[in-house]
């Protein structure tokens, strides 16, 4: 799987996320510009030690990395306005689920070129206008996984105190 980080604004969602791909065996993309810089205390105290565990890549803007999706690849927008929700749609092993900006989200001239691909995540109070991003990808991510049938999941024992 990949995760795309379209234009990302804060650093603690970046590193929040990065986790998630290092626990996930997630690939993380990042699409320039960002709203910090890759040194960042935050983006390091937020991924933890886990930064070394993360497969990421840089993009300098959206054509470069769309341009580098193999054919046959789907690419999952996810936004508010989607016409299916997450768990409406089949994911592949090998898809990309795309995040923008936290302020403003994936912008119309990406969403407009492929409403097919654009989804949701269904929200029950009107007035709760979007959830985190590190928790949007986390949601979107697990369905996909769990689609799979958590291909690829190592089990661990751990000790649990008496």
């Amino acid at each position: 799987m990949n995760i795309v980080m379209l234009e990302p604004e804060i650093a603690p969602n970046v590193g929040n996320i990065a986790r998630l791909c290092a626990a996930t065996r997630t690939v993380l993309h990042l699409i320039e510009p960002f709203g910090f810089k890759l040194d960042d205390r935050q983006l390091k105290r937020a991924g933890m030690d886990y930064w070394r565990n993360v497969e990421w890549r840089q993009w300098t803007d959206w054509v470069s990395f769309r341009s580098s999706v193999p054919p046959g690849r789907n690419i999952w927008l996810v936004e508010s306005g989607g016409g299916r929700t997450h768990a409406d749609v089949s994911f592949g092993p090998e898809d990309y689920i795309v995040f923008g900006r936290e302020s403003a989200g994936i912008p119309s001239v990406i969403t407009s070129a492929d409403p097919e691909h654009w989804i949701r995540i269904p929200m029950f109070h009107r007035e709760a206008r979007s959830l985190n991003v590190s928790n949007c990808a986390a949601i979107v991510l697990y369905e996909a996984k769990r689609q799979q049938g958590f291909a690829g999941e190592e089990s661990f024992s751990a000790p649990f105190p008496s």
